[in-house]
């Protein structure tokens, strides 16, 4: 899959599932649950025991799914991510190194920033998507939509604290896609195997996010409203 639809199909989903858990075990039984869900953009992070293994695992028992690396730190780690079939990398921060090997071989990135300086220096760096991120702690959708004001053509994915009462917050501020991590995989889901409850929670985001583009306010309330660590 080339670059170019990789990116498109990160902007349709407007979701990305961040998953960074402490095994092998739940990581693998956490996407495919979300999969199940619906949403077929998630990154496993390299802090997963395992993660370029179950990015190669997805990547051959799902072929429509966009399974990328999160957390990369180097282009060593990058190449591994690639042969292992990542169709995107992710970085906590902005690594030149990482814009450079991206760039060379094709892959989509979408490095982490904060400030205004970081998210023009990151797209500057030839990126696909600019991450904002921890949104929440700083401001939350507002900061997000002041960001969109002063940069409208930069693609910002909004991620760090969104939850079920903020996603479509964010879409309505001027993010085209939200991360999502552990509000999508309370712990007692992880630990329980509740794969029923993890898909619902998929589709509620995913739907947060379809509601918000055609101009519907978000929902505020429903049965598999989570808190952190539930």
């Amino acid at each position: 899959m080339k670059r170019e639809e990789v990116r498109k199909r990160i902007q349709e989903a407007g979701v990305i599932a961040s998953i960074r858990l402490d095994s092998t075990e739940d990581a693998l039984f956490a996407a495919e649950a979300i999969h199940h869900g619906g949403i077929s953009v998630m990154e496993i992070a390299l802090t997963v025991p395992g993660a370029t293994d179950i990015i190669d695992l997805l990547g051959t028992r799902y072929p429509g799914l966009i399974a990328g690396a999160g957390s990369v730190l180097n282009a060593e780690a990058a190449q591994e991510c690639l042969e292992a079939g990542a169709r995107f990398l992710t970085s906590d921060g902005l690594r030149p190194s990482l814009a450079g090997f991206a760039a060379r071989h094709e892959m989509v990135f979408i490095p982490g920033t904060l400030t205004p300086t970081e998210v023009i220096t990151a797209w500057d760096s030839g990126c696909d998507f600019v991450k904002v991120v921890p949104c929440a702690q700083i401001g939350g959708e507002t900061y997000v939509r002041s960001l969109h004001r002063m940069f409208p053509h930069i693609p910002l994915v909004a991620a760090g604290g969104v939850n079920q009462l903020t996603a479509s917050r964010y879409i309505f501020a001027g993010a085209v896609a939200v991360g999502i991590g552990s509000e999508i995989l309370p712990a007692a889901a992880i630990r329980h195997r509740q794969t029923d409850r993890i898909a619902e929670l998929a589709r509620r985001f995913a739907g947060f996010v379809r509601n918000a583009r055609e101009g519907k306010l978000p929902e505020r309330e429903g049965p598999f409203m989570i808190t952190p660590g539930s």
